[in-house]
């Protein structure tokens, strides 16, 4: 007998494949945004935990301010001094999160924060804040011989940050303070920018040679430096965004022209000192061995390259430059660089120290440590740059391998934190002190920060309008 199908059944048939077909394609429209909420609400706990182990913990409420040293059990062990870039950066940070979770009580940290800025760091007499402070028979003493730019520049950060939270007008008006402190002491009139070794009371060193050895100074102080001049323009901006003075706009947009178009080179990596003048200092003249004992002042800083990439996309936004492809394109520039060869194309990660060897472009990773605030800032400018050009797929790709690569080696999944560097590189790392001066959470609790609002879609940096 023939095969007889009625027309009802082939309807049925008909109807369940378009079911099934409707229902798959669906599902595979559905598979990146379930991938990105899942790395959402993954480093979205990552953050609540790494908030937790710092406060209120860090919080102290015998001298003021916050603890400085902690081990990796998170200990308070060490000799606790107050420096001004650490203090500063609490304070940047409990007010980003006071923001952040719309919750008062990490307002109250930055309060108490601003009020050791305010009440203690602050030079009542020459101005401007002092850079280090120390523990003496129960009251705090005046360590540092000299005053720092790259600390003051924190200071304003923390300071027009803390206002965005607070409304506190004082805050604000000790960060304008500041900005016209550096303005009278620091800037350069000549040849712009800003030095940033000051005596106490604000003028130039006379004998450049002079060191501070307790701030961890050595440079010659007629130098200028890309350090304070990138974190010139990331205070700058964040106090712009509050306070449209016409100075300080003036004052941004010439560091954001200094940093992208003469502290970064044509390859897309910053100098790290220059005359004052603006002239590199360089070694490649010098022996490899000199070099090699050398290597503090005349290397590629991946990690300062993806900050800065970022830091100027932002001062573009803030200064309200709509469609800035020189901006743009030098970013995006310094991101490719620091993908091309500092990239761990093996187990993820930015290295942190490369050379190079001579005008042929001849280079080498000479530190391979994966330092704790580069892979942040690496995080950060990944997805930033994975949504400014969405048709570039390997920006996506590695944000998810150098998340992962932060999870698995840089995570302290037993006491809490980040590692100094990433285990993969040095597993004695989870012995070291998960906190001191120079090791604070300002880095990677942006990253996260910043991360969750772009996968959010709700950063200002990706809006099709910027």
């Amino acid at each position: 007998m023939p095969n007889l199908i009625s027309k009802s059944s082939v309807y049925v048939t008909l109807a369940w494949f378009l079911y099934v077909l409707v229902f798959f394609s669906c599902k595979t429209e559905r598979t990146e945004p379930l991938k990105d909420e899942g790395l959402l609400s993954e480093i979205e706990a990552s953050l609540d935990t790494l908030v937790r182990v710092w406060y209120p913990k860090t919080m102290d409420t015998i001298n003021g301010g916050f603890w400085s040293d902690f081990n990796y059990k998170w200990q308070k062990e060490g000799k606790q001094n107050k420096m001004l870039v650490s203090q500063a950066r609490h304070v940047w940070t409990a007010s980003t999160l006071a923001l952040f979770y719309k919750d008062k009580k990490y307002e109250q940290i930055a309060a108490h924060g601003y009020r050791f800025l305010r009440d203690v760091m602050w030079d009542e007499t020459n101005g401007g804040f002092h850079t280090l402070l120390h523990i003496k028979n129960d009251s705090l003493a005046v360590l540092s011989n000299t005053k720092s730019t790259y600390g003051n520049s924190f200071a304003i950060y923390g300071l027009a940050t803390y206002y965005k939270a607070s409304k506190d007008s004082a805050a604000l008006n000790l960060a304008k303070k500041t900005f016209l402190w550096l303005e009278e002491h620091a800037h350069d009139p000549v040849h712009k920018g800003y030095f940033d070794v000051l005596q106490h009371n604000g003028s130039w060193f006379l004998d450049v040679h002079t060191n501070d050895a307790g701030y961890d100074n050595f440079i010659r102080k007629d130098w200028k430096d890309q350090n304070s001049s990138i974190h010139l323009l990331e205070s700058f901006t964040a106090l712009y965004e509050v306070w449209q003075n016409p100075l300080l706009k003036k004052r941004l947009e010439e560091m954001l022209g200094l940093i992208r178009d003469t502290i970064t080179t044509p390859k897309g990596h910053l100098n790290l000192y220059l005359e004052r003048d603006w002239k590199p200092i360089s070694l490649r003249d010098s022996t490899n061995s000199y070099r090699t004992q050398n290597l503090w002042m005349d290397h590629v800083s991946f990690g300062h390259d993806v900050e800065t990439a970022f830091l100027m996309l932002e001062a573009s936004h803030i200064l309200g430059r709509k469609k800035d492809s020189v901006t743009l394109r030098k970013a995006k520039k310094m991101v490719d660089h620091a993908l091309e060869w500092g990239w761990d194309t093996q187990t993820g990660g930015f290295y942190y120290e490369g050379v190079y060897w001579d005008e042929k472009g001849r280079h080498t990773i000479e530190n391979e440590a994966k330092v704790w605030w580069t892979q942040a800032e690496g995080l950060n400018s990944l997805l930033l740059f994975s949504k400014l050009f969405p048709d570039e797929s390997r920006y996506l790709d590695l944000f998810e391998k150098q998340w992962d690569h932060i999870v698995t080696h840089m995570i302290d999944h037993e006491y809490g934190g980040w590692f100094h560097e990433g285990l993969d590189t040095d597993p004695e790392a989870k012995y070291d002190a998960k906190a001191h001066n120079w090791k604070v959470n300002y880095h990677n609790i942006r990253a996260l920060v910043n991360t969750i609002h772009m996968l959010r879609g709700e950063f200002p940096l990706i809006d099709p309008k910027h």
